[in-house]
């Protein structure tokens, strides 16, 4: 499970223009960024993306040893980076080799707006994985005609043919991943997890039909496979060596082997060799045994996240995206925030939860703060800012659970921006200050207890299926919701203070619970079209959240809605019975979770959490014209440059960061291009 950042919630940057470098396709360039005090933390922007980059504190205090580990991972990662393409839509392998041919090898007019508008459809695309936004899941409609793009095909020799082609100007597979209700969600999405005449009720039937060897240990069915229908039978490709996407995952497991070969322990090893018998099986029971095997293995400087785990873009959420995270430890946050899984119990223990939904015994949660070494595939170039795992309930209940906070990640959103869109939207100015002195502080513990305590806790009833076969298409927002109401509950609590973790508890709870709902109810709209709906998961969660406790807090005006001057703002009158209807709202959150009450998650999400105010959002978009700064924003990797002596052996690395966001998207499709164009 993972936690975003509503980027212009938090801090909204300057514009900053790329310089727009044209690169060769043979011979990409990087530039030595040195880690100083003035280091630029923006690299270009472009439409509504803003690409960021990101240092990594702490890998001159590693061994040799060390640093191989984390090249070696990284290189796995990025090995199967392609894999992520071809899951998020059948074409875009095809379509992306096309446009990069065109790309480095044009040698036409490169003034014209067709040209630059190609090339801003390039980019956006890079930033994607694919054709669909990475975040509202719809089509992104080049703003140039066929008829230019079969200029430039004809000018360059590439190819793109037929319904490649034709998907780029159409009105077809215009969603990646459809949640609407009413519709078989399956056959609306593009997404592809499921073949074209796979829908809804095939999926359904075909793993109700699957038994687990232990019930009380589910496997996790469909999360490694295409489910597809041949001569109408339903059947899946399995994820494996030898199965689909063979040749990507072989190149995972050589580099997964080398980083076995310099693993820190016995543990860690063991982990990694439990992870390259599933890659090359595809084995779900494997898959279990190393999850277990991951968890428990909490010593050492180095650790990762790698296959395929979040089902985000499942719209059944089965299928788990490809997604790889390099980790360093961040030795001296890390031991402040431990603090929080050393108490996850009194947490538990004094939840607002029911008793019989209450664990008795939270076990293994252990929080990190980590520095980001490299990513690849669903967390990258959009990465997350903290993540738990594993997703299995049952494994999270027995074993435990690790809980990260990408902190140089973090460290870099803060850091790129300015605070003009803030100012625009806040009630006051004294909301304005708080949110300035406490607003880091606020999103970061926020981060800690939605990861360490939400995901932790509470338990299903017995007898409960999975959420995902219970809650279905709303089993995501649900339980993102849920974590998020852990930490909001918590967040305004003198128990912070006791802990040691802030000065003044109620000035970061406050500042926290204003940004909350002025987020949930205003600011992430700038996200979407006018008219859309909202249709993300974390972006519906927070609008269901604060959309709720708006409207339960109207008899006793704990949030008031005002209009000054035609601008539309919300000042938070009553924290105290705010807290108390963020526990209330929880404790329903857990009900429905443990009972896997369909109805009620439906009625929640669709009452609260997915139509928009259009008159609101027509004015919270003219109001957010006078920024520049885009709503998205993403990251470049650093490169891991290793020297080698006479012997071709390592003997150290080199941290550079890519001359551009355009170098670095073409030097991984040179070097990393694992897969056919078509699978």
């Amino acid at each position: 499970m993972k936690n975003t950042l509503l980027l212009a919630t938090v801090c909204s940057s300057m514009l900053f223009f790329s310089c727009d470098n044209k690169v060769k396709e043979d011979k990409v360039e990087t530039a030595k960024v040195e880690k100083t005090d003035a280091f630029d933390y923006n690299v270009t922007q472009f439409e509504d993306i803003k690409i960021l980059r990101y240092q990594i504190p702490g890998w001159e205090n590693l061994t040799l040893k060390e640093q191989k580990l984390v090249y070696y991972l990284t290189q796995a990662g990025l090995a199967g980076r392609d894999i992520m393409w071809d899951q998020n839509y059948r074409h875009n392998l095809e379509i992306r080799t096309a446009l990069e041919k065109i790309y480095t090898t044009y040698n036409g007019d490169k003034s014209s707006d067709d040209w630059n508008n190609f090339e801003s459809y390039m980019k956006r695309v890079w930033f994607a994985n694919g054709i669909h936004h990475h975040y509202s899941n719809d089509k992104m409609k080049p703003a140039f005609s066929a008829e230019y793009l079969n200029t430039l095909l004809s000018a360059t020799g590439a190819t793109l043919e037929g319904e490649a082609f034709d998907v780029l100007f159409n009105d077809k597979d215009s969603k990646k991943v459809n949640q609407a209700k009413g519709v078989d969600n399956v056959k609306m999405s593009a997404v592809n997890f499921y073949g074209p005449n796979v829908g809804n009720a095939d999926v359904e039937k075909f793993y109700k039909a699957k038994k687990s060897p232990n019930p009380d240990k589910p496997l996790s069915f469909g999360l490694n496979s295409q489910l597809v229908k041949e001569n109408g039978v339903l059947k899946e490709r399995v994820y494996k060596s030898g199965g689909l996407y063979g040749s990507a995952i072989d190149e995972i497991v050589k580099w997964l082997e080398k980083a076995q070969g310099v693993a820190e322990n016995q543990a860690q090893g063991d982990a990694l060799g439990l992870l390259i018998k599933y890659y090359n099986t595809g084995d779900l029971q494997t898959w279990d045994d190393y999850n277990v095997a991951w968890t428990a293995a909490t010593e050492g400087n180095i650790d990762y996240i790698n296959s395929f785990i979040e089902v985000y873009n499942d719209p059944l959420g089965y299928r788990g995206s490809y997604e790889t995270i390099v980790q360093i430890k961040d030795f001296d946050m890390s031991q402040k925030m431990a603090v929080l899984s050393e108490n996850a119990q009194w947490f538990e223990d004094n939840s607002p939860l029911m008793d019989e939904h209450k664990k008795k015994n939270v076990v293994g949660v252990t929080y990190k703060v980590v520095n980001v070494a490299g990513e690849a595939g669903d967390a990258s170039p959009s990465t997350p800012i903290g993540v738990n795992l594993p997703n299995a309930n049952w494994i999270r209940a027995s074993v435990g659970s690790k809980s990260v906070s990408l902190g140089n990640v973090i460290n870099a959103y803060n850091n790129a921006g300015s605070s003009g869109r803030l100012k625009e939207f806040v009630n006051s100015e004294e909301e304005y200050e708080l949110e300035k002195e406490y607003g880091q502080l606020g999103d970061k513990l926020h981060t800690a207890l939605h990861e360490v305590i939400g995901h932790a806790s509470g338990q299903l009833n017995p007898g409960v299926g999975e959420t995902k076969e219970t809650l279905k298409n709303y089993a995501s927002t649900l339980e993102e919701g849920r974590a998020d109401l852990v930490g909001l509950y918590y967040l305004y609590n003198p128990k912070l203070q006791e802990l040691g973790l802030v000065e003044d508890w109620k000035k970061v709870g406050t500042a926290a619970y204003d940004g909350y709902i002025r987020n949930g109810l205003m600011t992430q709209l700038i996200r979407l079209n006018l008219g859309d709906e909202v249709e993300e998961a974390h972006m519906r969660n927070r609008q269901w959240v604060s959309a709720w406790a708006f409207e339960k807090g109207q008899k006793d005006n704990v949030i008031e809605k005002i209009n000054k001057d035609g601008k539309t703002s919300f000042k938070i009158n009553d924290y105290e019975k705010l807290h108390d209807l963020f526990g209330e709202l929880l404790r329903e959150t857990q009900r429905i979770k443990s009972e896997g009450d369909y109805a009620a998650v439906e009625a929640l999400v669709e009452g609260y959490g997915v139509k928009v105010d259009q008159k609101l959002h027509a004015e919270i978009l003219e109001r957010n014209k006078q920024f520049t700064s885009a709503p998205y924003s993403g990251f470049v990797n650093p490169v891991l440059t290793p020297q080698m002596d006479d012997n071709d052996e390592i003997t150290g690395f080199e941290v550079v960061q890519p001359e551009s966001f355009e170098a670095q998207m073409l030097m991984y499709s040179k070097n990393y291009s694992n897969l056919p164009i078509k699978n």
